[in-house]
This record gives structure tokens, sequence and C-alpha cells, in this order.
């Protein structure tokens, strides 16, 4: 029986016979990373949380996560919450005086707000809210929070469930996301939205205006295209329509004097993504000025924004491969870049004292605690959590730029084998990123579904290409596949492979693919359309059958509008003669299914087709993994292993080995852990 011990062994051996340390599947159970960052209003001190996996042996749940304290003035941070914890959304009291966060502490039943004061102690909840507490903000005097709830539905036959019946009305048993503030005086309750969902919130510098982003129903859809964002009296409940934003929309952020609204919106309602900064005044309430997008023309994409002062945008943004940092005076024409694309790759900031802070990560380090002080433009990074990684022999990894057949400019990331030889070719796994309104970033890319650093250390080149509908690159490039899914972006990823065999550097019959949801879908294609010029491939939540997983998504209108632009009866063919199904015939690569069995994006039954189409037509070995109570990506470390070492197996029997299609490995995993 053949085992995973050189798998999963520290002690990696390369192709070129050596021996030496490098980064394995196992190793991804002891990074830790930040994975938020929160500045006082003063700027002297930051609050972050550090995650750390959970052990194999604890089970299925959270990650478990830390709170710490950095005060800049001395450089020392300070932990102030450990243990067995999980807990998110940091935010400062407005005085500054204690850090607040949403959490299931000490057994809770329900997510809950709690408070810490800075100088350190036990933390409590700031409130006895009946309901779970989605997202939070405070009012600016700290009197009152406001708080979205999502009250659970009450059948009115409920006391007959103990009888059997237990049947569900779908969909028709949602309730609203409803907003509400808490008055922490008195704990008096009030509702200010009950008739429609809310997914976020901003309460404004003046106390008695909060923006909140609405949409008709509680549905995944509504989140992603029907958002619009209101003005609510929080004395009186007037609501008000502030602007009918063009399509998806995310962060927002109100000027210190209230008089201003920034936010992150799609530029129409077919842009694929949120990318695009607008300000909206108040100036005059009655009939708000036109819309400015501050970033018309921008080949890149905007990810967050901050006020540095009542007439200074700050914003992050991705320029390709690489974060920025740029800032905008209203009324101005021309952003400066206060922090050029580097090492560093980020995507969220947090703005108080002039100092910018941010969780951020390089190609050869997880994600860390950086600050930007904004006059002297210095990035410095302030904590060290993976020291280990250092000795560790990682393979080179950097952007990399080239043409297209048409001659479009396309851009990715690549990671060579660890100790790469010129002259010699290596075997390749092209991982694709999903979306496709996504893009690779050169930053840290080493997680379960990404194998970066482990597939290095095994000899492998990793091509992360940022395909024609990529994010990043303006509205132009992420529409360049509208209507036409999997045709001419997925000739990019084939134009790239070219592109390295045509160096040398790989070994085009040893050519893999693999990846998740839209990357899944393109691993489903190369193993059926393009099937000779793949030796394996790796399908993760992918498509294979466009016409039913448009009739079984959570998102059918997001798909309509950013990605077809038609329904499936207008062009029945189309749609069809995009589904890798119908090409199960040509297949003759070995392709390994892998689906999370509660996943509402991409039903499992697109795998269940795939699966059996293979079977009955295809010609190379085929398996199917199922992951029970996973979604749209494995949540639990468990399941990830198996998935990182599952994976990583089946490209190293048909790559490596090469072995022959039609033979299949083990199908059950020697983890290699100790659980005692």
């Amino acid at each position: 029986m053949r085992t995973l011990l050189t798998l999963i062994a520290v002690l990696a051996i390369s192709v070129t016979g050596r021996t030496q340390e490098t980064f394995t599947a196992l190793d991804l159970q002891r990074v830790r990373q930040v994975r938020e960052a929160a500045i006082s209003p003063n700027g002297a001190y930051i609050a972050y949380i550090v995650e750390t996996p959970r052990p194999i042996k604890d089970g299925k749940g959270h990650n478990y996560r830390e709170l710490y304290v950095l005060d800049l003035g001395t450089g020392k941070s300070k932990k102030y919450i450990g243990g067995k914890n999980y807990f998110y959304r940091l935010k400062w009291h407005p005085d500054g005086g204690a850090i607040s966060f949403l959490g299931k502490l000490d057994d809770s039943k329900m997510t809950m707000v709690y408070s810490i004061p800075l100088g350190g102690g036990p933390y409590f909840p700031l409130s006895e809210i009946p309901e779970s507490v989605l997202d939070y903000d405070w009012s600016p005097d700290a009197s009152e929070l406001a708080f979205i709830v999502h009250p659970k539905y009450k059948r009115p036959d409920a006391a007959m469930e103990k009888y059997g019946f237990d049947q569900e009305v779908y969909e028709e048993e949602l309730t609203h996301r409803q907003l509400k503030v808490y008055h922490l005086a008195s704990g008096e309750i009030r509702t200010l939205v009950d008739d429609a969902s809310v997914f976020a919130l901003d309460w404004a510098p003046r106390g008695d205006l909060i923006a909140a982003q609405i949409a008709p129903q509680n549905l995944t859809d509504d989140s992603y295209m029907f958002k619009r964002i209101y003005l609510i009296n929080t004395r009186s409940g007037r609501r008000d329509k502030l602007v009918d934003n063009p399509g998806k929309l995310t962060a927002m952020a109100w000027s210190p004097d209230a008089k201003n609204l920034a936010f992150i919106s799609a530029e129409m309602i077919e842009d694929p993504v949120a990318g695009s900064l607008y300000v909206q005044s108040l100036e005059n309430p009655k009939d708000f000025p036109e819309l400015r997008n501050y970033t018309e023309g921008f080949e890149g994409q905007v990810n967050d924004v901050k006020w540095q002062d009542n007439n200074t945008l700050v914003y992050a943004s991705y320029e390709g491969t690489k974060a920025t940092l740029r800032k905008i005076d209203l009324g101005e024409e021309e952003s400066e870049l206060l922090l050029p694309g580097g090492r560093t790759v980020f995507s969220h900031i947090s703005l108080g004292g002039g100092v910018v802070a941010m969780a951020g990560s390089t190609s050869e380090r997880p994600s860390e605690l950086y600050t930007l002080h904004l006059k002297k433009a210095y990035l410095n990074r302030h904590t060290d959590l993976n020291p280990w990684v250092r000795e560790l022999k990682l393979g080179r990894q950097e952007s990399i730029r080239y043409k297209a057949r048409d001659g479009m400019e396309i851009e990715g990331v690549l990671i060579y084998p660890v100790d790469f030889e010129e002259g010699r070719s290596y075997p390749l796994i092209a991982m694709i990123h999903g979306g496709p309104e996504s893009c690779i970033t050169d930053a840290w890319q080493t997680y379960y579904s990404r194998w970066g650093q482990i597939a290095a250390g095994r000899g492998y080149f990793v091509f992360m290409p940022n395909y024609r509908g990529s994010s990043g690159r303006g509205l132009e490039f992420s529409r360049a596949d509208y209507g036409d899914l999997a045709d001419e972006e997925f000739l990019d990823v084939l134009d790239g492979i070219r592109f390295l065999v045509d160096k040398g550097w790989v070994d085009e019959q040893k050519v893999g693919i693999g990846g998740g949801s839209y990357g899944g879908y393109f691993s489903a294609w190369a193993a059926t359309k393009h099937s000779d010029k793949f030796q394996a491939a790796v399908v993760f939540v992918g498509i294979s059958d466009q016409i039913s997983k448009r009739n079984t998504t959570d998102i059918p209108y997001e798909d309509y509008y950013v990605h077809w632009g038609i329904w499936t009866n207008e062009n029945f063919d189309l749609v069809y003669d995009r589904s890798p199904v119908k090409y199960s015939s040509q297949n003759v690569t070995p392709t390994l299914i892998l689906h999370g069995k509660n996943d509402p994006r991409v039903h499992p039954s697109q795998s269940l087709e795939l699966y059996r189409s293979l079977k009955m037509h295809g010609h190379a070995a085929v398996r199917l993994i199922w992951y029970p109570g996973e979604g749209h990506g494995n949540r639990n470390n468990p399941a990830r292993l198996d998935y990182c070492l599952r994976t990583m197996d089946w490209f190293d029997f048909y790559l490596r080995e090469g072995r022959d299609k039609e033979e299949l490995p083990e199908k059950y995993l020697d983890y290699g852990l100790d659980l005692d």
C-alpha cells in the first residue's frame, strides 16, 4: 500500500533528490496570522486579532483568536484575551478608552457585543439584546449602540414538530435583518428597520443619522446586487434613500463633519466588482448633487476607504497583483500615491491620528500587523508571528506578465520549485482563482486550498493567472468575459502555460490544474473541453452544468446581471456549450472532484453530474469526495487538511509518479497526526 509519509513529513524530498526542510501541509496547522487591526482615534494604540489554527484533536469548529493591543509609543504589545475563543469586528469606544467586538464567549448561546478597557481587565457584554448581533456601531457620544439582528422565524405550528411535522417552506420562512438601537443606560431597545433587510451600517459623527445598506429581502442575491444606501434618522425613524448606487456595494465611511459619505460601489449593474470610489454630498438633503466617481478610469480596484480629514480620502486598492495606498482631496481630479505597490499586500485599513494600521502579508510571510505614518510614508511591521517559516526553504515567488494570443497583457503570480535550476523542466500546477471577479496578488499564497509553497517544496511550479474577467485592473478588464464564460478567459490560462513551457521551465506532459468555485469550473473545463493538455485535475465546489447551475444557485440574479446578460432560455445552446458535462466524452484527464454537501452557491449536484458523466463517458480515473457539513469551501480544519493532502496526493500520483491515467491512488489517507 502506498503511503503519504513523504507528503506529510517535515523533511520533504525534492525532485533534485536532495533532502531539505520545506513547507508541508501539516505546517498549515501552526501558521498564526493577524486577522483584524483597529487603531484608536488618537492613533496611539492598535487593537488586533491573532488567529491560531484549531488543533485537529479539538474537532470541528472555529479557529482560535487572541486579542492584543500595541502601544505605538513603546512599541510593545500586550495580550488582552487568549484561550479557546473566537471573536471579530473590532471597534474602539468613541473616546478611545475601551475596545469592543462581537463574539460568543463563556458558553454564550448568542453573539453579543463585548467591551474591554484599554488598560486591560475582564471583558464584559455591553447589552442584553435577545438575539444574536450580526453587526454594530457606536453612537458618537457612546450612549447607544446600533445593531443588526436576524430574529428566528416563529412557525405557527411549531408545537407539532415533536410529532414529526418539520417541513420547511423554502425562502418563505426568512425574516428580515432588522436594525435596532440599544440605549446603554436605560436598556431601552427601539426598532428602526424591520420591513427590509439591513446588511451594513455606519453611524454618522452627528448623532441623529445612520447610513445603512438595505435590500428588499434577506437573500444572498439581494446582498450582492440590490443593496442601496439609506439615511435613517435615529430619533424619528425616517428613512430616505441617499443614492440609487449602481450595483454591488461594499464599504462606506462618513467624513468627520458628516457632510459627505464615501462608499465603494460597482460602476453599473453589469459591473462584477464593487471597486470604484464614490462620494455623496449631504449639503442639500432635499436633492442630493450628482454622484461623483473619484476613480473613474482607474485600472485597479478600491478595497477600503477612510477619511483623513473633512476634505481628504485615503483608500486601499489592488493594482494588478500589488496593493497600493492612495489619497485624494474632494474636488481634485488626481490621487496621490502614498504607498506604491510593493512586497506587502493588504486590503483593509484603519486610520487614526494620521496613522494607518493594516493586516498584510508578503510572498514569504503570512499576515502580520503593519502601520504607515501618513507624513513619513514609511511602512513598519510590528509583529513576527511565524519566525519558523524563515528557517524553511521556500520557492521564489514573483509577479509575471505575458501576452495572450490576441495581444492582451495578462498578469499572474508564479512560484518556482524549491531549488529551481535553469535548464531543467518541472511539473506545473495551474491554481485558478474563483469569482471570476477576484484576483491573485503577490502575497502569501499557501492555504489549505492554495498549494503555494507546499507544492513548490515538492518540486512544482505553481502558476496563478489573473485571466480576463479578474478584478484588480478596472472595469474594462473585469467585463472582458461578459456573456462569454470559459472561452476567451480560459484561453488566457493556456497562453500562460505555453509561455512557461516555451521558456523551458515546464514539462508540458506534466501539467495539472485545480481550483475552487469558478476555479473548479475552469478545472472541470480543462478536464473535458481541453483534456488533451492536462494530466491531472482537481475540481473543488465547481460548476459542471451551467443550465442546472443557474437554477440551483443562491445568486441567480448576480449570475445574470454581471456574467451572462441573458437567461438560459434566451440562448440555451450557448449556456450548454459552456458546460463541462457536454464534453465529458473527450475526457482523458484523471479528475478528483470535491464538494461540501451543504453548499448553497454551487449546489453539490454539480459535482455529482460531473462525476456521473465522467464515469459513463470519460476515459480516465475519477473520484468524488463529499464533505458533510461544509458549504462553499471548507471551514473546519479536519476537512481542510484532508483536502490539502488528498489533492497534493492526486497531483503527485499522476504528475510526479506518472501513474496510468486509469489507475486510482489509495482512497483513504494516513494523515500523519499524533492525537494522543
